[in-house]
């Protein structure tokens, strides 16, 4: 047994952070008999001809990635702007839900209603201009449900349809822009009089058209005007510059609908094109079966053969002659250099990974419903936090290993390498957003909000993993370590570590480069994703595809006498980082349209941070497999 010397231990938006600690415990105390609708997403029953609420949120763009609030454009205000409740989640990605002064009554149809009528100036042109070119969408809410513009495939047969989330504001055509400044609003209702009162709205259309309304004076309408909207080819649309005033009016069309309240998601979840990802999912779920089963059954083989040989050695002419892993025995559990960044390292990736598993379990009983906006973020952050003592303890009982005790630096570092790399990155990219006046910026209360999750929350519950983690008694390990280090053989170029780590990596990678796609679509694209079913099976194949390639390759390591495997074993999973990272520089050239260069700086800084914490998840699986696999085959061969 390895002795050690014990390592001692002695003993106006604040707000929304409160709300998020709130909103877990709370959840976590719903019964299960109302386990279907989770607080804050039940249904609301709507009277015939009672108030229907049109929020607005923030203008997006797919070509720059900077959102910015509703009324930054001269849209129609009401008397005062009242922000809704928002969480910390919500604030994160830029949410701006706003009140509108839209007057919309269940079952109360509404033929070109006159908003209100302006006129622009030369500056708020140039705005409209400027947004159109780069493609902003507007984004609307009602009872909750985002509006989506819905666009026919022409020529197919039968017709097929998709949706995109909001309009645009928008378009140009030859040099000329056209305002969206008539909307008609398709809404629809499901009535069930022997279940609930009232009426539900299951869906959310937009139709968007530019047009030159005529008006008249009307004392019964609020506005004081009244309209007529006419379309089709003899019909003006409404062209930017030659027109000095504009008019916003608006249709409301209540249609009844056969689908549940329940399943009124179903439209929006459809977006990315089921069928594709189905065959691509399963394909890559029967390449990464095979794979592994291979190289399972190829290490179960050649690893029983060897301890098989090794035990029935018999005469020390045989001894001496032995070759392969067993003659490294007295130094295969040598402390690495940089041991300490390594136990740092795994214990990241525990914490990542805790935050994963929970997330995607919560995502898959329903808790994390896309009517809770910025509920799936602000979910990882809490987890994130609360896994500290996960990350505490893994970091703890690995660097007990190596017979260090400096626990306090070990524990630091922890607390603050990793996590303070993601902040800065963080901090540095909302000042570019704040530097543009984009809504996206988080402000700096959320900040400090933030710091009070990591200082006042994650430390201890680090300390208090480590503190767990040091009191028990080291791992024990079966062979000793020899006082003089073995000299390493020369070693064949496809052993090396780099070349060994970049081959490792690939595996892991295409176990999710699939799934990558879409949430890359979902982050970048402003599109919905909800298949964490789908998810989740790719998270176990990643799980046993890292395993099994930092198994492989550290056995193929120590086969070749090289018991520098500590750090290998790492980055043989943890490579397929810089495979994600490649992947979405392909993304960004094929996918994406962005030329400013603060929103390249965003993309990229962003995706720096999700590699960083792939590799880490990958990277500490691997480890944590491979010390798993080196101590188990040890303890099966005798050794004098």
């Amino acid at each position: 047994r390895m002795a050690c010397r014990g390592a001692g231990m002695l003993p106006h938006r604040r707000r929304p952070f409160g709300a998020a600690v709130l909103v877990l415990a709370v959840s976590s105390l719903v019964p299960a008999a109302r386990a279907f609708y989770l607080p804050g997403v039940a249904p609301i029953e709507y009277p015939q001809g009672g108030r229907v609420e049109l929020k607005v949120n923030k203008l997006t763009s797919v070509k720059t990635q900077l959102p910015y609030g509703y009324y930054v454009l001269p849209y129609c205000q009401p008397e005062s702007i009242q922000d809704s409740v928002e969480n910390l989640g919500e604030i994160l990605v830029g949410d701006m839900i706003e009140n509108s002064p839209y007057e919309i009554n269940m079952m109360v149809n509404e033929t070109c209603k006159v908003l209100c009528k302006k006129e622009l100036t030369q500056e708020q042109k140039d705005k409209f201009r400027s947004m159109i070119d780069d493609e902003y969408t507007v984004n609307w809410l009602v009872d909750n449900l985002p509006g989506a513009t819905r666009y026919t495939r022409s020529g197919a047969e039968p017709a097929t349809f998709w949706y995109m989330n909001g309009f645009p504001v928008g378009i140009e055509r030859n040099g000329a822009y056209y305002i969206h400044n008539h909307v008609r609003l398709l809404l629809k209702y499901h009535a069930s009089p022997y279940d609930y009162e009232g009426y539900r709205i299951v869906g959310f259309e937009i139709e968007p058209h530019s047009l030159v309304q005529a008006l008249r004076s009307d004392p019964l309408e609020l506005s004081g005007l009244a309209g007529v909207c006419s379309e089709g080819a003899a019909s003006p649309l409404h062209e930017l510059d030659a027109h000095t005033e504009i008019a916003f009016t608006y249709d409301v069309v209540w249609t009844e609908s056969e689908q549940r309240w329940a399943s009124r998601w179903d439209s929006y979840l459809k977006m990315t094109g089921g069928q594709i990802h189905w065959f691509s999912i399963l394909n890559s779920l029967m390449i990464m079966l095979f794979l592994s089963g291979m190289i399972a059954m190829i290490m179960l083989r050649t690893v029983y053969r060897d301890i098989t040989k090794y035990n029935e050695l018999a005469t020390a002419e045989e001894a001496a002659e032995e070759t392969g892993w067993k003659l490294v025995h007295g130094d295969v559990f040598r402390k690495p250099r940089f041991s300490k960044l390594l136990a740092v390292s795994v214990g990241s990736g525990m914490q990542i990974f805790g935050m994963s598993v929970v997330t995607l379990i919560f995502a898959l009983l329903g808790f994390l419903s896309p009517a809770h906006r910025g509920g799936l973020l602000q979910s990882m952050m809490l987890l994130f936090t609360f896994m500290g003592v996960l990350a505490g303890y893994t970091t703890a009982r690995f660097y007990k290993i190596f017979c260090a005790d400096d626990w306090k630096t070990a524990t630091l570092l922890l607390a603050f390498f990793y996590p303070g790399i993601m902040f800065t990155v963080f901090f540095i990219l909302n000042l570019f957003i704040w530097g543009e006046k984009s809504s996206g910026a988080v402000p700096f209360s959320t900040m400090f909000a933030l710091l009070v999750l990591w200082f006042g929350i994650s430390v201890p519950l680090v300390f208090l993993g480590s503190y767990f983690g040091f009191r028990k008694e080291a791992i024990e390990l079966p062979v000793r370590t020899n006082q003089v280090p073995r000299q390493i053989p020369a070693q064949p170029w496809f052993v090396r570590p780099v070349f060994s780590s970049l081959v490792g990596g690939v595996l892991p990678f295409g176990a999710v480069f699939t799934e990558l796609f879409f949430i890359m679509s979902s982050l970048w694209q402003h599109q919905f994703y909800y298949l964490f079913g789908f998810l989740a099976l790719v998270l176990c194949i990643l799980i046993v595809t890292c395993a099994e390639i930092s198994i492989a390759l550290t056995y193929f390591q120590l086969t070749a006498e090289d018991y520098n495997w500590w750090w290998r074993s790492f980055f043989s999973s943890a490579s397929s980082a810089l495979y994600v990272f490649l992947y979405s520089i392909m993304y960004f050239t094929s996918r994406l349209n962005i030329d400013r260069t603060v929103s390249m700086i965003l993309y990229y800084g962003y995706m720096f941070l999700i590699s960083l914490v792939f590799g880490l998840l990958t990277g500490s699986i691997g480890t944590i497999a491979s010390f798993s696999f080196v101590k188990v085959i040890y303890s099966s061969i005798k050794v004098d």
